[in-house]
């Protein structure tokens, strides 16, 4: 079995045995997969490309292609135990909306997104006066995918704004593991790499 991301890994220790689950954005299924094997998890995924669904299919997995953007409409409201969001929300066209569709088609939406707020981030663009690229960001401004960057100040804000609650919030430093420092949200603004929230 191939071993989960730490922020995989994380987010996998968020969900309980044997319950049901939808991964958007699934990529090549690993997320699923795992839980397959390890949690007896009864998982679906949706995810955009073609290649990724083709590789999901190959592995056992059911896997449909579809936009979150727009397919998440067509779920039935608490549908599933947890709906899974890894590190795409800020590729979506409308964030917004699609968190607005997570909460209401499952119990706990677990949502992680990068944080561009991270301290190396902010040198690298006051030194170099330029967008940054770093091994958690890898990309050029004009071929990233990443369409709306935010930080994990901007992601507790938008939960509030929607009245959502935060059940439980990890932020995953460099290392991959989190730490019990970064509980307070403008410390973990600065130094982890990414924000993994369970949403409801």
């Amino acid at each position: 079995m191939k071993e989960l991301r730490p922020d995989l890994r994380a987010i996998a220790n968020m969900i309980s045995p044997s319950s049901t689950l939808l991964d958007v954005g699934c990529g090549e299924g690993d997320l699923l997969s795992w839980l397959k094997e390890e949690k007896k998890v009864s998982g679906r995924g949706i995810e955009l490309s073609q290649g990724g669904v083709n590789r999901c299919i190959a592995r056992g997995l059911s896997v449909i292609q579809g936009d979150a953007d727009i397919d998440l409409a067509y779920y039935p409201d608490k549908g599933y135990d947890y709906v899974v969001l890894s590190q795409t929300l800020q590729t979506l066209r409308q964030p917004k909306e699609v968190l607005k569709q997570l909460v209401r088609i499952s119990r706990h939406a677990i949502v992680s997104v990068p944080n561009f707020g991270h301290w190396r981030n902010r040198i690298y663009l006051a030194v170099n006066g330029k967008m940054p690229v770093t091994k958690s960001l890898a990309y050029q401004w004009y071929d990233t995918p990443n369409i709306h960057f935010c930080t994990i100040i901007d992601f507790v804000k938008l939960c509030e704004s929607l009245d959502l609650s935060i059940e439980k919030s990890i932020y995953v430093t460099e290392a991959g593991v989190s730490s019990s420092l970064l509980n307070n949200k403008h410390f973990a603004n600065l130094f982890g790499q990414q924000g993994i929230f369970m949403v409801k």
